[in-house]
């Protein structure tokens, strides 16, 4: 399991590199300080000593991966659609709104943690709490469009899981489901100025085209089995959610939504 932030690299880089270091760089790789490896210690014939430089070894890399996913891509997914509709552009600046720092926050506290397994030698509370400092970190620049990417392939492996772990045990969707409701709204086009959203998704013409034909109706787009299961999609409580706040945001729009679900 690998976690660094890497952002798409920009002509501003480009000119930083030049800058700093009067390199001509057509495609340098920023990152953030943060770095975490984490690999299963099953070498029948040795290895090398890969703790000596930061990696952790472990006999099961699972409950690291889950607490990855579930956390931090999660939370990229529930800050980058309502920050694009709200017209911001990069993750620290959607840390920067309160309201939206909540969302974040309430839903990796509410709805995800309880349904992780402890993970050896991470501190949940730290961990998180590191998050926020990593999104909120101006230096990245880490591009929201980047990020929204991963919509059609990153619901399905990053938010649909711990729904659907939560409706198992009878837990909170509210903030998992504004995620997929928020995505919905984006799948539109246009923030909430009118302005077009740039949709980088691999299915982005699909899923545009399915959702100007749904118009404000969750359930034509929960029928893509591309990204819903058929279990999910029906799941009353579920559908509900999604339904009720895409339609809140077609008639109250994104800010008050936004507000309503972490109220």
């Amino acid at each position: 399991m690998v976690d660094r932030i890497t952002p798409a690299t920009t002509d501003e880089h480009r000119a930083l590199v030049k800058e700093k270091f009067g390199i001509d760089d057509g495609w340098p790789v920023m990152t953030e300080s943060f770095t975490q490896w984490v690999i299963e210690d099953h070498f029948p014939l040795g290895r090398p000593a890969w703790e000596s430089v930061g990696a952790q070894m472990t006999t099961d890399v699972l409950p690291y991966e889950k607490m990855k996913l579930r956390l931090l891509n999660a939370s990229h997914q529930a800050l980058c659609y309502i920050g694009m509709l709200l017209g911001y552009q990069l993750v620290h600046e959607t840390m920067q709104d309160q309201d939206i720092r909540k969302l974040v926050e309430k839903m990796m506290d509410d709805e995800v943690t309880p349904i992780l397994s402890a993970v050896p030698g991470v501190d949940l509370a730290e961990y998180k709490k590191t998050l926020i400092e990593r999104f909120g970190n101006p230096a990245i620049r880490d591009q929201l469009s980047r990020i929204g990417i991963y919509g059609s392939s990153g619901i399905p492996k990053f938010v649909l899981p711990s729904i659907e772990d939560q409706l198992k045990r009878g837990g909170s969707i509210k903030l998992l489901s504004f995620t997929v409701a928020s995505w919905f709204r984006f799948l539109t086009g246009l923030d909430e100025s009118g302005k077009e959203m740039p949709m980088l998704d691999p299915m982005a013409q699909t899923l545009r085209e399915r959702a100007k034909a749904a118009g404000r109706d969750a359930r034509q787009l929960l029928a893509m089995r591309e990204v819903f299961s058929e279990g999910i999609a029906n799941s009353p409580s579920f559908a509900k959610r999604v339904i009720d706040t895409l339609h809140s945001f077609c008639e109250h729009g994104a800010r008050e939504t936004l507000v309503r679900n972490i109220s």
